[in-house]
């Protein structure tokens, strides 16, 4: 059947230039069958397409959706499937590494297939697509990265690089946005943001036609004012002159979403998360269960919480503090748990949450989020730390000490945590009463780091 659809497509051309192929109804097919949940077959669709035309943008972001979904069904030796794939991995990266960027992308894709979530693998896919000069298909997986790894900066910059190419100014700039948001010290975001944010601003202000001097006055001044709202350092008295040009329009229509969202971004850039929140939560009463608007509230929320700690700390009020801090934390914990219900595979999310119940004393919740992440190599060392260090709080040494064993066995020599962990090796075994052991531990620590928290002292005592 699938020779049959690509056969098919060999012979479909578009007429307007003879090259590029019509795939729509192969892709519609393969999102059909998606939404059937049959995978393999979307996945297969998807790669035959891509086996034809390399930067089919919309096939190549088709095929990391039908991947994920395969994934999150699949249950266990999500290890060995890794294992499997490391070949082509390796393969691509020297591929890569040799200016064979077609090649490269090809090899990782077949590792793709078994890790579809690997980040640093669809980093890899993206950028040689990007050096092939596959732009859609690059911008594609730069959008995926910026989905299952919201955090990465990286990816979050090529997104907005790729989405600029096509010329999509503020969609690029609302990613170099959030690349900000995780690192506001990025210079090549900045810059980036700056050149992008007056092209933005002109193409949302331009009209189609413009039909005589008056109207061209009106869309300089809406031009202009769009690119001082987007400009990225405004004075006090400009921010303050469109707070009440936007609370203005809001006194005329009290149910405009899209005017709170602007307000709370002013409120925002005022550096009033208190202001920006209250809006927020109005504007989500009339856009209940819109994501994005969820994680916006979930973030203002915990910067107005943040503030209100420090100014509590700032004056002195400890007993205030400690109610806002005790807060914070429940919200912070609230809002995992908000993200998991929507991405339930998330081990990131698990482990993040894991280490905030273990410093709250949840024990056995943190113990049961952390059993989970280590389904996920790339998060196993991590949570296994931190599960160690919840045994090591209930008492129970022995697990501790399992756990640690197993992080050591598979960490490089050159793990600058290998310290921490024998160091907790010793300490257990000499709670333990286990002097020759605790002093074998503790001269591994003293050997590469005499002046290691108090190893030295120890010496001397167990000597």
């Amino acid at each position: 059947m699938v020779a049959g659809i690509i056969a098919e497509a060999k012979t479909t051309r578009i007429p307007s230039d003879g090259l590029s192929l019509d795939y729509s109804k192969h892709i519609q097919k393969a999102e059909e069958a998606a939404r059937r949940r049959n995978y393999d077959f979307a996945v297969q669709l998807y790669q035959q397409i891509l086996e034809l035309e390399a930067d089919q943008g919309e096939a190549r972001a088709g095929l990391r959706r039908a991947l994920k979904a395969r994934e999150e069904t699949k249950k266990g030796g999500k290890f060995m499937k890794m294992m499997k794939g490391a070949g082509p991995l390796t393969i691509a990266k020297g591929l890569a590494k040799a200016g064979k960027h077609d090649a490269a992308a090809k090899s990782v894709e077949t590792y793709l297939a078994t890790a579809p979530l690997d980040v640093e693998a669809n980093m890899l896919l993206g950028t040689s697509l990007e050096a092939a000069g596959h732009f859609k298909s690059s911008l594609a997986v730069f959008e995926f990265i910026a989905e299952i790894d919201p955090k990465n900066a990286e990816g979050l910059k090529r997104a907005g690089a790729m989405m600029a190419r096509t010329g999509e100014a503020a969609k690029a700039l609302g990613y170099y946005e959030r690349a900000l948001e995780v690192d506001p010290r990025d210079r090549d975001a900045l810059k980036a943001r700056k050149d992008l944010a007056a092209e933005a601003a002109l193409d949302t202000a331009r009209y189609d036609t413009v039909g005589h001097s008056r109207e061209q006055l009106v869309d300089a001044e809406e031009t202009r004012r769009l690119e001082q709202s987007r400009r990225i350092h405004r004075t006090p008295e400009e921010l303050e002159a469109e707070l009440e040009r936007l609370e203005a329009r809001y006194a005329e229509d009290p149910s405009d979403v899209d005017t709170m969202l602007a307000l709370a971004e002013v409120h925002e850039k005022r550096r009033d998360p208190e202001a920006a929140l209250d809006v927020l939560e109005r504007a989500l009463t009339y856009r209940q269960g819109d994501r994005d608007l969820e994680e916006r509230v979930g973030k203002t929320r915990t910067k107005a919480l943040k503030r209100a700690l420090a100014k509590a700390g700032k004056d002195g009020n400890q007993e205030k503090a400690d109610k806002i801090e005790a807060r914070l934390q429940a919200h912070e914990v609230a809002e995992i748990r908000r993200r998991l219900a929507i991405h339930p595979g998330d081990a990131g999310l698990r482990l993040e949450l894991g280490q905030i119940l273990l410093a709250q004393g949840d024990l056995d919740e943190a113990a049961a989020e952390l059993q989970k992440a280590l389904s996920d190599p790339r998060r196993a060392i991590e949570a296994r730390l931190t599960l160690a260090r919840v045994f090591e709080a209930k008492g129970f040494g022995d697990l501790a000490a399992r756990e640690f064993e197993k992080v050591l066995d598979g960490m490089p020599e050159n793990d600058q945590r290998r310290r921490e962990i024998l160091y907790s090796l010793a300490a257990l075994a000499e709670s333990g009463s286990d002097l020759e052991r605790a002093k074998r531990l503790y001269a591994q620590v003293y050997e590469v780091d005499v002046s290691f928290r108090d190893v030295a002292k120890k010496m001397e005592e167990l000597r």
